[in-house]
């Protein structure tokens, strides 16, 4: 199934914190940002319940607290926001995309190589 969801930053910074370790409860996610952003419980509570109708996260009811789950995979998350970003910004096009960020000396040469190694083993993928 392919994800339609788009996070917001914040939004990013919870499920992520899912993503390590789930469930959670709000004051466990309250206390893992809480240096990071200072959110109040309140804004975790908000932040999770918009999220919830997104259908990012799910929750069950967990004794006195609710425990908190990712309702979605990481890589189908990151792939919906790489192809946004990249429909957004370049057109859709990889090829600028690192042309941009070659042009501004962005990548060393262990990025290089790893594009490299990428686009060899994408090419063999397109052979067969």
């Amino acid at each position: 199934m392919k994800c339609n969801i788009a996070l917001s930053n914040g939004e990013w910074k919870l499920m992520n914190l899912l993503w390590k370790e789930a469930p959670r409860t709000i004051a466990q996610l309250v206390a893992a940002l809480k240096d990071d952003t200072g959110w109040t419980k309140g804004t975790v509570f908000m932040m999770l319940s918009r999220m919830e109708d997104k259908g990012a996260v799910r929750f069950e009811e967990g004794g006195r607290s609710k425990l908190f789950y990712p309702a979605l995979k990481k890589e189908e998350a990151a792939s919906f926001e790489t192809e946004s970003f990249l429909n957004k910004v370049y057109g859709g096009s990889v090829g600028l995309m690192v042309a941009s960020m070659a042009g501004q000396k962005a990548l060393n040469k262990t990025d290089i190589d790893e594009l490299y190694a990428i686009l060899r083993e994408a090419e063999k993928e397109a052979g067969q």
